[in-house]
């Protein structure tokens, strides 16, 4: 274990904070008045800017994490190869350390290469740090103060940072976006992007492009209205704003509370110039009768001029939705493959969606060229949806949290396959009535996350969810592995250049498989907890190790495990 964790102001003030789910959402309480910073041996971090031209190239070099994704086509692969099929059973614990907040643990740490490789790494509530990677000591430790008035509709979230030149952004939950100086953990700038009291929030990792950071919104189940901004790096000052529902394609007011939110990180297409990123459900979410029509650019992936904001293209995967199917999963870039069905030769944008099918789109039109199969089970699927005053009881599947959510998925080049966490679980939703006030949940309808098992449809199957492999140029599931729990599976997936899978599960396993054929090769036990973090891996040339780590705890928000507050980190005994 890491050592001097607690003795860190940040880190204590981050643990003191404490997130509970109120009639609003989620709040914040005992949070600190002001920002609190702790640096220690900041001397230890290299000075070097971390240039364009790296973020550009990283995922091709294993030495580093630089972006949420790995790189800007999202892959989360890693080209480190010194982890095999044939060793990998020999992967044990290097370190653990307790980060610092009993939080929603759903991030991915950034790996800046170095003597010693630098860990930024971030949890809930608005809390990143500075490890050294090598040894797992804190560097520094910053906490932002959330402030108490903030809703939440699903818990502290902060899913990871960016990082360029000699800064560190995270996105806050008033909506914010921080700019830190990457060596001492000092707050450079600040800007609001949106009203956290009327629901806005922030919990992704922002990516930046040639000096632009890319942040969305968050808070549709609090009927705002979604948008996407750019914002100078090195200043803070926004350089343009979208907002991703059209005004001439909705009825009346229903624009102001059009939902629509982005609230994943988004994916670049650096040759094409082109940002593909998320977009989420409608609001209110279930009922559907107070915003007729499409309700397009809802549900959708949206093709972004990354230098104007302005929209290229829109792919829509639920019209009028009425199911909470936002289509949250962060979009990926894969180039140059071949759909022989098709002869198809080129790029491909490729997601899966809360519907559970998986989406193969052309970049250059948002032509949608492949529906995959079905991941998990449909069934009473897309059907109208009761009011609360009828008896009939609406049982879906997949239900409100998907098919794929934002479980981040991942590519490997070697195997041609996408890995997706997947959800095979059946909700009851109702709707209803409700007028929208600012700051209040505006859902329109009821939720049973929890159905009577009378009413849960013969043909499930009673498998809550499984990890899938994708070949996303014919949508095949080439294999698939049923993981039952009382919890839900959460988190993200990440590959390697040997054809290895890494995934963590809700039952706190740390899971290796061949990703060709879904054999187990390792499994690693890390607590009762469950893992609701994305694995990254690096290679170290001082140590000649590759490192594999992993955040560890659940989330408050529905059935998806108790939080924690733990980071492992993983080599190869030698």
């Amino acid at each position: 274990m890491a050592t001097g964790e607690r003795d860190n102001e940040a880190v204590r003030a981050a643990s003191e904070t404490i997130v509970e789910e109120t009639e609003l959402g989620y709040q914040v309480f005992n949070a600190p008045d002001e920002p609190v910073l702790d640096q220690h041996d900041t001397d230890r971090i290299p000075r070097f800017d971390v240039t364009q031209e790296m973020l550009t190239e990283g995922g091709d070099d294993p030495t580093n994490w630089l972006m949420f994704g790995n790189n800007y086509e999202a892959h989360r692969h890693t080209t480190a190869d010194v982890i095999t099929k044939d060793n990998v059973d020999r992967l044990e614990l290097e370190y653990e350390m307790e980060v610092g907040a009993n939080s929603s643990m759903e991030g991915s740490p950034i790996i800046v290469p170095g003597d010693p490789p630098v860990m930024y790494q971030a949890n809930g509530p608005s809390h990143v740090k500075a490890i050294d990677a090598r040894e797992g000591e804190i560097l520094w430790a910053y906490t932002y103060p959330a402030p108490e008035d903030a809703v939440l509709c699903c818990d502290d979230n902060n899913r990871g940072v960016a990082v360029w030149k000699d800064k560190v952004y995270m996105t806050s939950l008033d909506s914010g976006v921080q700019a830190l100086d990457r060596y001492t953990g000092e707050e450079v700038w600040y800007v609001s992007t949106a009203d956290y009291k009327e629901g806005y929030s922030a919990t992704w990792a922002p990516i930046i492009y040639d000096g632009i950071l890319f942040t969305g919104s968050a808070g549709g189940e609090y009927g705002v209205r979604g948008f996407h901004c750019a914002i100078d790096a090195e200043t803070g000052e926004e350089l343009w704003r979208l907002e991703t529902c059209p005004e001439e394609e909705y009825v009346g007011d229903s624009i102001k509370q059009s939902g629509g939110t982005n609230w994943m990180t988004p994916t670049l297409d650096t040759e094409r110039e082109l940002l593909y990123f998320n977009v989420g459900n409608p609001s209110p979410d279930f009922n559907g009768t107070v915003r007729p029509g499409p309700n397009r650019n809802t549900c959708s992936t949206l093709c972004v001029d990354p230098r104007s904001g302005e929209i290229l293209w829109a792919h829509q995967e639920s019209a009028h939705d009425i199911w909470d199917y936002d289509s949250a999963n962060m979009r990926m870039l894969i180039r140059d493959v071949e759909i022989d069905h098709l002869d198809y030769r080129g790029d491909i944008v490729y997601n899966a969606g809360k519907t559970s099918w998986t989406y193969t789109m052309d970049p250059d039109s948002g032509d949608l060229l492949i529906r995959g199969e079905p991941l998990t089970q449909q069934i009473n699927f897309m059907r109208l949806v009761p009011h609360v005053e009828e008896e009939r009881e609406y049982v879906m599947l997949p239900g409100l949290l998907g098919g794929v959510d934002w479980q981040p998925a991942s590519y490997c080049p070697e195997t041609g396959l996408c890995y997706h966490k997947v959800l095979n679980t059946p909700h009851s939703v109702k709707w209803q009535n409700e007028e929208y006030r600012p700051g209040e949940k505006f859902w329109g309808g009821v939720v049973d996350v929890e159905p009577d098992e009378e009413d849960i449809p013969e043909e499930y199957n009673g498998h809550i969810s499984c990890i899938a492999a994708v070949d996303p140029t014919t949508g095949r599931v080439k294999w698939r592995d049923w993981i039952d729990s009382d919890r839900y599976l959460w988190g993200g997936t990440m590959s390697t250049a040997t054809g290895l899978l890494f995934a963590g599960t809700q039952n706190g396993d740390l899971i290796a498989y061949d990703g060709e054929t879904g054999d187990r090769l390792w499994e690693f036990d890390l607590s009762d907890k469950a893992i609701a973090g994305d694995p990254v891996s690096w290679y170290d040339p001082e140590t000649e190790k590759q490192y594999v780590a992993i955040q560890i705890g659940g989330s408050g928000f529905v059935g998806r495990g108790p939080r924690g507050d733990r980071l492992a980190v993983f080599s190869l005994k030698k």
